[in-house]
């Protein structure tokens, strides 16, 4: 096969302090973690403070103030992965969250109800998702879930977990795809909130649309199980090899969640743009040709995977249109590539129910720096959680700035 199968998983609210190959000590993740020990972890992948503008970000290509409405409202003209995919010659497949049409509830801004993008106009052949209609007729994502395949919505799913019903879905698509190249898209419910058991939880099913914080670790467990799944039909069908498998988080953890980080409490930073809230993580495997167990400081942000999977297909994007990304495909084989020297991110999620006190923020990084086009700058090794911003004004500071602000001025 000249194509690898990709297949793409975006965690909903988990930030790397949750994972054990992170250092993370809260949560069992192993599925995840023997991914990261045969594979690469990346220490700086970042995605922006709450997940639809990471998601918009992620399957454009693009950073959001070339393309951003409103919160949960994708425009219908959009070009997404999925239509790239498909014309490189990819079987195309989405599961779990949609969230990208008419977000809001009937009074709140009702001129962008109806406004988003449908499942079936996406470029994927085929879905099975959560979350596809108005935001009130959403229904549960876990016990008992509302679920819509290919324009139908499933019966008698009383006692089902949604989590279990996407990912058999997606286990099925391969299994029925095995002999062509194919692109899977799984953007996880889990871990968002509510925090409710799950199949694993001792309380399931007398218990099981209970909610409370101390569920979450029963969330991030079942996370791993259903990706070890997935992981489990690919070594079946014998296509782990012709498969690159990659897991990314959409931002931080929730703020009520505590978790230890190599021994010490680290709170989750959802909605913030510190690195709580933006830095995620990220693990790529592809047996056989990814490096196994490297850890890399390379710099990834979500609008990079569009070009590396372009580049892996053999494909080019469009030279009529503009794309942000840097392909760290060659990476991914194990050479040094051209890695990127700065990441830039503009998050406003407005307009949008339940937005009220967020507001424009734009901010240039490296692993080292961060400067936000308010002027502020901070050292994100000495203060990651940027309580105080650098007042100083060495070379170090002066080469800092030099390298960054002209990031923000191009991109605007």
């Amino acid at each position: 096969m000249d194509k690898p199968n990709i297949i793409l998983i975006l965690a909903d609210d988990l930030g790397y302090e949750c994972l054990g190959s992170y250092g993370g000590e809260s949560y069992q993740t192993p599925v995840l973690d023997q991914l990261a020990k045969t594979g690469m972890r990346f220490q700086h992948a970042y995605a922006l403070p709450l997940c639809t503008p990471t998601r918009l970000q992620l399957m454009t290509g693009k950073y959001n103030f070339r393309n951003w409405r409103a919160f949960g409202v994708t425009d219908p003209k959009e070009v997404t992965f999925g239509h790239h995919m498909k014309n490189a010659g990819y079987e195309t497949c989405i599961s779990g969250k949609w969230q990208c049409y008419s977000y809001n509830p009937p009074n709140y801004e009702p001129e962008w109800r109806g406004k988003g993008m449908r499942p079936e106009d996406s470029g994927f052949d085929e879905y099975c998702l959560w979350h596809t209609e108005h935001t009130e007729d959403k229904g549960s994502r876990y016990a008992d879930p509302v679920i819509q395949q290919n324009g139908t919505y499933l019966k008698n799913t009383e006692g089902q977990y949604g989590p279990d019903i996407f990912t058999e879905y997606i286990c099925d698509y391969i299994e029925r795809k095995k002999d062509d190249p194919f692109f899977v898209y799984y953007p996880m419910a889990l871990t968002h909130g509510p925090f409710q058991p799950t199949p694993h939880s001792d309380v399931w099913p007398e218990k099981r649309h209970d909610n409370g914080v101390a569920y979450f670790k029963d969330m991030v467990e079942y996370m791993d199980v259903v990706i070890g799944r997935i992981v489990k039909k690919l070594d079946d069908l014998e296509i782990r090899e012709n498969t690159l498998v990659m897991f990314i988080g959409d931002n931080g953890s929730p703020r009520e969640v505590t978790s230890l980080l190599n021994g010490k409490p680290f709170q989750g930073g959802k909605g913030y743009s510190t690195d709580a809230g933006t830095r995620v993580p990220f693990v790529a495997n592809w047996l056989g040709t990814t490096p196994e167990d490297v850890v890399t400081d390379d710099l990834v942000d979500c609008s990079d995977f569009l070009d590396t999977m372009m580049d892996l297909a053999g494909a080019s994007l469009p030279e009529d249109d503009v794309f942000d990304g840097v392909s760290f495909a060659p990476q991914l084989k194990g050479d040094v590539g051209a890695p990127r020297e700065w990441i830039f991110a503009h998050h406003n999620p407005l307009p949008g129910w339940g937005k009220d006190g967020y507001y424009l923020q734009r901010w240039a990084q490296d692993q080292h720096w961060k400067l936000y086009d308010t002027g502020d700058l901070f050292d994100l090794q000495a203060d990651a959680f940027e309580e105080n911003p650098v007042v100083a004004d060495d070379e170090d500071v002066r080469v800092a700035r030099e390298k960054l602000q002209p990031v923000l001025d191009r991109l605007k």
